[in-house]
């Protein structure tokens, strides 16, 4: 894996290369510089190969619930820029959106279905859409939260684009909790402190009044930071509640702990207590996204990155739930058929990948799903027979319910005949859409025939399941992109 460190002047909306500067343990012949960065830094995970089946019969991955890598592109997308290829992780292009699945029954958290067609990018290929869903409880029935908002105050956070959309985000979510939920608020720039004790979500002005305090300055300790926000989780920890640290920052440590390597050992350590992380990437220029993401994931937590007012009211209001964990360690593992199927390839998910035994191992860390949260994963298939009538896959999904150690299995048969893509449904469609644009944006060796065209077509009807317009406004972004 690379990743990326570069300089960027923007000047009246154009971007322009400065320089780069130099990376410890990077080669510089290997540093590629997009037009459009600037100290940023970004983790180049390689895509997932297609697979022979006689080879590999087996594809395990952990799924993932983070929108990150949309919302960032979607800054460089409105600020007329394609996004760098190494900041596009396809999965959360899918999975920033939700998807018209239906609810668990019979007990269960998660949900599956499963759909086969013809692939738009490659006439001689099908794509394997699978489905997942966490079940859905109204916010009034969830248990309680402990929230621990932890702020980066630091120097780098002092642009409107950072500190101040965070300050706008807590408001928001504090506006939006219960009388019995509760949040504390630590800072850190040289070193971590506590702003507000645990306070009680009926409390709102208080809360508000402490976060009309912050103001940024200084280097950043984020590690004391992560240190004292944890401790302050577990001093408040709600049995069967939602305990969860959500960190606001720019990623930029540049005191005590620095290296990702290291952040990852720290949040492996904490997350044993129980306590779940959210990360808040904010900003531009310094954004260190390869470590926010990486830390989310290994918190028992997601990513996602805030580029403006109307990501706050998503991820803070309509889809609050998602903060409450439904079902831990997610894991899929799919068993192809060798007389069905020749050969296929997971796209996206490539810093997910799990190994084969892995599946059954309860100890090994996977990825979590919110209260009514939907995750999608695509396959590109190339099929021998067609018209067999073999079962073409097993799909098969672990998972544990919150306070349980030991995974609950859900298999579903995958005996389906591909129907054209015209034809499929909209959630098909639609995942196809924002797949294909990932592609696009990836600069995919795989991207076949995908072109702006194909996207908007497939898109444009797909979106008479649209809550809150993310659809629509997603087409908007692809019908200003400059192909």
């Amino acid at each position: 894996m690379k990743i990326y460190n570069c300089t960027l002047i923007l000047i009246s909306l154009s971007f322009f290369i400065m320089g780069c500067s130099q990376v410890e343990g990077i080669n510089p012949a290997d540093i590629y510089i997009p037009e459009q960065q600037s100290n940023e830094k970004y983790k180049d995970n390689e895509e997932n190969p297609f697979m022979n089946v006689a080879d590999q019969e087996t594809s395990t991955f952990a799924i993932d619930a983070d929108g990150g890598s949309y919302t960032n592109s979607r800054r460089f997308l409105n600020a007329g820029v394609t996004p760098p290829k190494e900041a596009v992780r396809i999965e959360e292009y899918i999975n920033y959106f939700t998807f018209d699945y239906q609810d668990p029954v019979d007990g269960e958290n998660v949900s599956l279905q499963s759909e086969l067609t013809t692939c738009p990018w490659n006439a001689d290929h099908y794509l394997l859409r699978l489905g997942m869903k966490g079940i859905s409880i109204p916010l009034s029935q969830l248990p309680y939260s402990n929230f621990v908002f932890l702020i980066d105050v630091s120097g780098s956070m002092s642009s409107s684009d950072k500190l101040d959309l965070l300050k706008k985000g807590f408001k928001t979510l504090t506006d939006n909790l219960r009388p019995q939920d509760r949040i504390s608020i630590v800072t850190y720039a040289g070193q971590a402190g506590i702003l507000l004790e645990s306070t009680l979500g009926s409390e709102k002005q208080k809360i508000k009044a402490a976060i009309d305090k912050l103001g940024a300055g200084g280097s950043t300790a984020g590690a004391d930071g992560i240190n004292t926000a944890y401790e302050l989780a577990e001093k408040h920890f709600v049995i069967g509640g939602n305990n969860r640290v959500i960190l606001g920052t720019d990623g930029d440590f540049n005191v005590g702990i620095k290296s990702t390597e290291e952040l990852i050992k720290l949040i492996e350590e904490k997350r044993e207590s129980g306590i779940y992380l959210t990360v808040l990437g904010v900003g531009t220029g310094n954004l260190n996204e390869a470590m926010m993401e990486q830390i989310a994931d290994k918190g028992n937590g997601n990513y996602e990155y805030i580029d403006n007012t109307s990501q706050i009211d998503k991820v803070f209001t309509h889809e609050i739930t998602k903060f409450h964990t439904i079902a831990k360690d997610g894991k899929v593992q799919i068993k192809f058929n060798k007389n069905k199927v020749l050969s296929y390839r997971l796209i996206g998910y490539e810093n997910r990948s799990l190994n084969k035994e892995d599946f059954t191992d309860d100890s090994k860390d996977a990825g979590e799903i919110g209260a009514g949260q939907s995750i999608t994963a695509l396959y590109e298939l190339s099929i021998t027979d067609v018209q067999n009538e073999e079962s073409l896959a097993q799909f098969e999904f672990r998972y544990k319910k919150p306070g349980e150690d030991i995974s609950r299995l859900l298999t579903m048969d995958i005996s389906l005949k591909p129907i054209d893509i015209t034809r499929s449904s909209e959630n098909m469609r639609f995942a196809a859409s924002i797949a294909g644009f990932g592609l696009l944006m990836k600069q995919s060796q795989y991207k076949g025939t995908a072109n702006k065209q194909m996207v908007l077509e497939l898109g444009n009807t797909s979106t008479s399941f649209d809550p809150h317009n993310y659809r629509k406004e997603f087409l908007q972004l692809v019908k200003n992109w400059k192909e």
